[in-house]
């Protein structure tokens, strides 16, 4: 992995002359973007947005595609939620969970695509 300093081509020089520092958002909107990104910090968590990006799916759907048990994927379902990533809307006795935005999805994918790469 390339370090800030490794990637100006010498490692010695520091250039202040560069491209002005970047405006931030808000704190507020950074702290929004940490809960997010908190909310998706687990393995099941980014299986389950990775298996809703294509359609809504119910509890039990989910609990065969990612075999683990019930219990743990309504936990993660519930972070997930309460951090406005899926939200659920009721089938007659069943809910489907969707994802809220797929921009959510894009940056799981490039955290998995990224892993992979490092991976190889």
């Amino acid at each position: 992995m390339k370090t800030v300093s490794s990637m100006s081509g010498s490692p010695d020089v520091h250039n202040h002359a560069g491209a002005p520092p970047v405006d931030l958002p808000s704190r507020a909107v950074l702290d929004t973007a940490g809960d997010l990104l908190r909310a998706l910090a687990a393995p099941v968590r980014i299986a389950i947005v990775l298996q809703l990006r294509e359609e809504a799916r119910c509890v039990h759907e989910l609990v065969d595609a990612l075999d683990v048990p019930q219990p743990l994927v309504s936990q993660h379902l519930r972070i997930l939620k309460s951090a406005g990533v899926v939200e659920g809307s009721r089938s007659g006795r069943e809910v489907l969970y969707r994802l809220v935005d797929d921009h959510l999805a894009e940056i799981v994918v490039a955290a998995v695509t990224h892993s992979a790469e490092e991976e190889k």
